[in-house]
């Protein structure tokens, strides 16, 4: 089989669809949005505060910035579990449940009397982000009709950066009431959300219940075999370790290091790239539909690479405001079209628990090593160098991707059959013949 067909069994060749009126994003994926918009609020609130929490238990900056590791280390741990949890028990229960994990591990960290009892705390509520996380891309795959998978990873992605921005916003408003109050905020807010979603989402019509019974679960051996899951696993490397990783630590410490720049620069920076990657977000999700997932996934690692790694070379304000808007615009360009290759090689008549839970956990890595490793060769040559490494990482995504197929031919195939099955509809009443 070559590497432009699909290899897994039962999919179409990729051939255009006929024209058909483009489909609408259903009410599940909005009940979604709006969730994940309210948890990157709270996270968002708490994530400032976290560090001084910690050292108000009489804890040095090292243990305090282990509180923080803690969450991501425990994804990254709990990842493969959380992964069979989600094939056995479905995406619907296991997202409410992550919701719920941390809704209460969060609630517990505000009154928590020891800098042990904190981390504890923190390690809970990473086992339940990993639940949320990757049940939420389950139900996108689910739930999205494959014609429209751009828009709602688009919109999904939104809500939650619209939500990291206003999030430390609203923090500082708490920031009187001390440290416990966003802790309960952010707790409070998930119970609502895992509220709406149990509520909204529990009559939602998984799209397998329509078109058949479901085929086994997509394993990782197999979907290994698929050059497109292999590249995509490495653009999600390369988008932790520069967009989740190294940039949020890099850039403070380089503004930091530069004498004639206020420490307000890097609120603008940082600020920049935001505004650059959201508005670079909402056009991509349609790109990815209408041109396909592979230009968005080259054109977007390749110009984050440009962005990012050549910013340790420009210490004045502008240079860095504009290569902030290249990376933020290759960063916007790529997330969507990795979350729908994805959703593409798993397609939503098969559960892919495991499959996804590995697409997470290479995004963690990458977000857990770049900060480690740029940080050493910052300490060691220098800023200019730091940044270089993580350019380098984004341009080996592009260069995975100059091997992966297009999986755009997957949704269209998956489109047609969905056509093909269901009845024909009774132009008069609005109701299936048949």
């Amino acid at each position: 089989m070559s590497e432009s067909s699909p290899s897994r069994p039962g999919v179409l060749p990729q051939v255009a669809p006929p024209h058909t009126a483009r489909p609408s994003i259903p009410r599940g994926i909005i009940v979604l949005v709006i969730a994940a918009f309210v948890i990157a609020i709270g996270f968002g609130i708490i994530a400032p505060v976290l560090p001084a929490y910690a050292r108000s238990f009489d804890v040095g900056v090292t243990a305090a910035s282990t509180v923080v590791s803690a969450f991501a280390f425990m994804r990254l741990v709990f990842a493969p579990a959380g992964g069979q949890l989600i094939t056995r028990f479905g995406e619907r229960r296991m997202y409410v449940a992550g919701l719920l994990i941390v809704a209460l591990s969060t609630g517990a960290a505000a009154f928590a009397q020891s800098y042990l009892q904190l981390l504890v705390m923190r390690g809970l509520g990473g086992i339940g982000s990993t639940l949320f996380t990757v049940s939420a891309m389950a139900l996108l795959v689910r739930l999205t009709p494959p014609l429209a998978r751009g828009r709602a990873s688009s919109l999904y992605g939104s809500a939650f950066l619209f939500g990291g921005i206003a999030g430390p916003a609203l923090g500082s408003l708490l920031a009187g009431w001390g440290y416990r109050a966003p802790f309960l905020v952010y707790a409070v807010a998930l119970l609502i959300a895992a509220t709406v979603v149990a509520v909204f989402l529990a009559g939602a019509d998984l799209r397998p219940a329509r078109t058949g019974p479901e085929d086994p679960p997509l394993g990782v051996r197999e979907a290994w075999r698929d050059s497109a899951f292999r590249a995509v696993i490495v653009g999600a490397f390369a988008n932790g370790w520069a967009n989740f990783g190294a940039r949020m630590s890099l850039v403070p410490l380089f503004v930091g290091s530069i004498a004639h720049l206020t420490d307000a620069v890097t609120g603008i920076v940082m600020t920049v790239f935001a505004a650059a990657n959201a508005a670079s977000l909402l056009v991509a999700g349609r790109l990815v539909d209408s041109w396909g997932r592979r230009p968005l996934l080259l054109g977007g690692l390749a110009v984050c690479a440009l962005g990012t790694g050549v910013m340790g070379l420009v210490p004045t304000t502008p240079w860095l405001c504009a290569m902030s808007v290249v990376a933020g615009v290759g960063a916007g360009m790529l997330a969507p079209a990795q979350q729908v290759v994805v959703a593409d090689v798993v397609g939503s008549n098969r559960s892919g628990g495991s499959t996804l839970t590995s697409f997470q956990m290479a995004q963690d890595l990458g977000a857990i090593l770049g900060p480690v490793v740029t940080g050493f060769v910052a300490g060691w040559l220098g800023f200019g160098w730091a940044f270089g490494p993580t350019g380098a990482v984004l341009a080996l995504g592009a260069i995975a991707w100059l091997g992966g197929r297009e999986t755009r031919g997957d949704a269209d195939g998956e489109a047609q059959r969905e056509l093909a099955q269901e009845p024909p509809v009774d132009a008069a009443t609005g109701t299936a013949r048949g």
